[in-house]
């Protein structure tokens, strides 16, 4: 998940005063206490997922012990909930799962999962490598405004401050010094990288599919990608992250 950096833009609304409550015969009758507000509801999709729906929340790493414990890359910025305890995870490659998150623990820093049905080193050791995904249309909309899912900002249309057409966003950088668009150039087809922050990103519509850049001088010019593969094992880029 990519978060607009810089002052949140979300309007101070003023909190609404709270209902009286309902008289009640009987002297010193306790107040009826007001009902905790409804969670939302998501609604589960039919169709199955395409590509474009799968988000990459980790991925299995070595086994760990003899009891078919694995360590998972996290690749999420909520590995609490999407590796809760009966979480269900899809995988690339998909025969390898659908796969039942029976245990989750943290040891020396690295999530460590048991999953339904790997009672053994050896069933551990297949599952290696593998891709574990979210369905993105299951996920809850970001509470704060100024929060967006990757797969939202991938495919918008870029345009410059007075509507000239720059780009559209093919990806989202996670970078230690905060998230960046990878923006595919309309005029050259060249990749240019743009930071998440309100001061080069002022504006963002989700219903239009589009953005705004307002870039300083020179950015456009510079289209290096920087390496962002920081792991400690050799593996693929990340195909996704931010579920």
């Amino acid at each position: 998940m990519a978060r607009v950096a810089g002052q949140s833009r979300r309007p101070v609304r003023p909190s609404a005063p709270a209902p009286a409550s309902p008289e009640t015969p009987g002297a010193g009758a306790a107040p009826v206490p007001e009902p905790p507000p409804a969670e939302p509801v998501v609604e589960q999709p039919v169709e199955p997922p395409s590509d474009d729906d799968l988000l990459v929340v980790g991925r299995i790493g070595k086994p760990q012990g003899i009891k078919g414990e694995v360590t998972v890359e996290v690749r999420t910025d909520d590995p609490q909930q999407r590796f809760a305890e009966g979480a269900l995870l899809l995988t690339d490659p998909p025969e390898r799962g659908p796969l039942l998150v029976e245990t989750a623990r943290s040891q020396n820093g690295r999530l460590m999962i048991g999953f339904q049905g790997v009672l053994d080193r050896n069933g551990a050791e297949l599952l290696r490598g593998t891709l574990l995904q979210v369905d993105a249309r299951t996920l809850p909309p970001p509470e704060d405004e100024d929060e967006f899912h990757d797969h939202v900002l991938r495919g918008m249309t870029a345009v410059l401050v007075g509507g000239a057409p720059l780009g559209t966003v093919a990806d989202v950088l996670h970078l230690p010094h905060g998230d960046v668009l990878v923006v595919a150039r309309t005029d050259n087809g060249n990749e240019v990288l743009v930071p998440f922050v309100k001061a080069m990103v002022p504006e963002v519509d989700v219903a239009s599919r589009t953005l705004v850049v307002d870039p300083p001088e020179g950015l456009l010019d510079l289209t290096d990608t920087p390496d962002t593969d920081v792991s400690d094992e050799p593996e693929p880029a990340p195909e996704d992250q931010g579920a």
